[in-house]
């Protein structure tokens, strides 16, 4: 999630907390001599200077041009060591590797049976919260050992240490298979959004089943249904079948719900889960339930039951501010939004270094969206350009399509029309760069290079004519998914009825799902 800096070091040691400062500088002082060390002497400069600069070390320290690389490179290495140790960073899988290092001590030292009597606390560990590559792994190494080590029921042993590695090895294999589905659904879906025909809904569905491993959910653990349930949600999102991924999103976080402990071993899963759960309730526009989810977030994150790191804060920052601004658009709340889109502003200003591009560019086009329900265009233009002027911007095909075609609107109900027919030219070519122009996209630029010969008598009856045909795509496959990235209907009857686009969204939201 964070974005690394030039320098490897001098970004660990800015990730740093005071505590986590404070507990290296006790690790490297248990040996007296450590404290004038060049190693030591590196730290404190980097720690106090705002940028990295080999020059600046030559100059403030003993540490010669040629021993800049080795010294980087310890004291890298130390500062590694000494979070190892920091409770902070301990978790499961840290404990089970522990417990395996100990029993490799044991073993090497010929005392094989404490290590076997090590290694079976740990596999029972590993197996108990879903570690089944460390289970698999200790079961090698408990072979290894008791090839050495002969009992009288080596036999039996042999058989039952056979039976769990073949069994291991075959649920690993399924989580690979699951993992890597999940994954490239996910990659698909940030790339090219929503399906847009189909022809690509056939190749989405061939390519999910072709690739989906058999299984009996009765034989699933934690981390086969978590990987499952993600893969079926994905898919679900693509599909733009809003019902089926609050299903699976559900699915998600009750794995967490019936096993509350995985919260705090796995922060980051339990975060995203509820995440699209959120998602697919404000897709749905079911108001009460988007509520209530938020605010069991809120109290999860409050009480404690996620443990909170430096990426899981960033997550947190993410998923509660991106879900309060869905808030505001499902109540329709957009002025009284503006003052919540300053602060956010504020907050994503000092996170920048940490969110990746993807990320901001998400925020800007909600905020965006405040400012055009707020009726405020030319704020809303601001940042589209910052979306649109992005020539890095890889990811999220269907954001750039929809930044362009609201950037149109806002500069007509702006009164910035004196190159609209420019800008129409622009994003036509643009939509068609992208394969991205459907029948709602098409109707809309006809419409608005077409308005400059209306009559302003005949306006209204134009509005009325564009809306009757585009209502029609509200439950099309395709075509709705228009309508969930710009609420082009309530745009055209705030025009037809002479009102506000915010006050039309308003009497919707009352009639919403409760």
């Amino acid at each position: 999630m964070a974005i690394e800096q030039k320098d490897a070091l001098f970004s660990l040691i800015k990730s740093l907390s005071k505590s986590e400062k404070r507990q290296f500088k006790l690790y490297v002082g248990r040996l007296g001599g450590n404290s004038e060390a060049n190693f030591m002497t590196l730290f404190n400069l980097l720690d106090k200077v705002s940028d990295y600069n080999d020059e600046l070390i030559l100059k403030k320290t003993k540490i010669k041009k040629q021993q800049i690389s080795n010294t980087k490179a310890h004291l890298y290495k130390q500062i590694l060591v000494s979070l190892r140790f920091n409770p902070v960073h301990q978790n499961i899988r840290s404990q089970i590797r522990e417990q395996f290092d100990f029993a490799a001590i044991l073993y090497s030292k010929g005392l094989y049976k404490q290590s076997l009597k090590i290694l079976e606390k740990a596999k029972d560990l590993a197996l108990k919260n879903g570690e089944n590559n460390l289970g698999y792994e200790i079961v090698q190494f408990e072979k290894v050992i008791e090839s050495q080590y002969i009992t009288r029921s080596m036999s039996n042993r042999a058989d039952e240490l056979a039976i769990q590695a073949k069994e291991l090895s075959l649920r690993n294999v399924r989580i690979s298979k699951l993992s890597n589905l999940s994954l490239q659904l996910y990659s698909l879906m940030l790339k090219e959004g929503y399906v847009k025909n189909d022809g690509t809904s056939k190749e989405i569905t061939k390519y999910f089943e072709k690739r989906l491993p058999k299984y009996q959910l009765s034989d699933l653990g934690f981390r086969e249904k978590l990987f499952l349930y993600k893969a079926y949600l994905w898919r679900s999102l693509i599909m733009q079948d809003f019902i089926s991924s609050f299903k699976y999103s559900k699915k998600w976080v009750d794995l967490f719900t019936h096993n509350p402990e995985m919260k705090k071993q796995n922060p980051v899963f339990y975060l995203k889960g509820v995440n699209y759960l959120l998602e697919s309730l404000y897709l749905l526009k079911h108001k009460t339930k988007f509520n209530s989810v938020l605010t069991m977030l809120e109290t999860d994150i409050d009480s404690g039951n996620i443990a909170l790191n430096a990426n899981t804060q960033i997550l947190k920052f993410l998923y509660l501010n991106q879900n309060k601004l869905n808030l505001y658009f499902l109540e329709g709340r957009f002025t009284e939004g503006l003052s919540y889109v300053d602060e956010l502003l504020e907050e994503i200003e000092s996170h920048t270094s940490r969110i990746d591009e993807h990320h901001i560019m998400v925020f800007y086009y909600k905020i965006a969206c405040m400012y055009f329900g707020a009726g405020k265009n030319k704020e809303c233009i601001v940042y589209l350009q910052k979306i649109i002027n992005n020539k890095d911007l890889k990811m999220r095909e269907d954001l750039l399509c929809f930044s362009r075609v609201l950037n149109l609107v806002a500069h007509y109900e702006a009164g910035l029309d004196l190159n609209i027919e420019k800008l129409i030219v622009s994003t036509y070519k643009f939509l068609r760069k992208m394969n991205d122009y459907n029948q709602v996209q098409e109707k809309m630029i006809l419409f608005l290079k077409n308005l400059s010969n209306i009559y302003p008598h005949d306006i209204k009856n134009a509005f009325i004519e564009l809306h009757a045909e585009l209502i029609k795509f509200e439950d099309h496959p395709y075509e709705r998914r228009a309508f969930l990235y710009l609420d082009i209907i309530s745009w055209l009857e705030s025009n037809i009825k002479n009102v506000s686009v915010e006050s039309i969204i308003q009497e919707k939201a009352k009639k919403m799902i409760k």
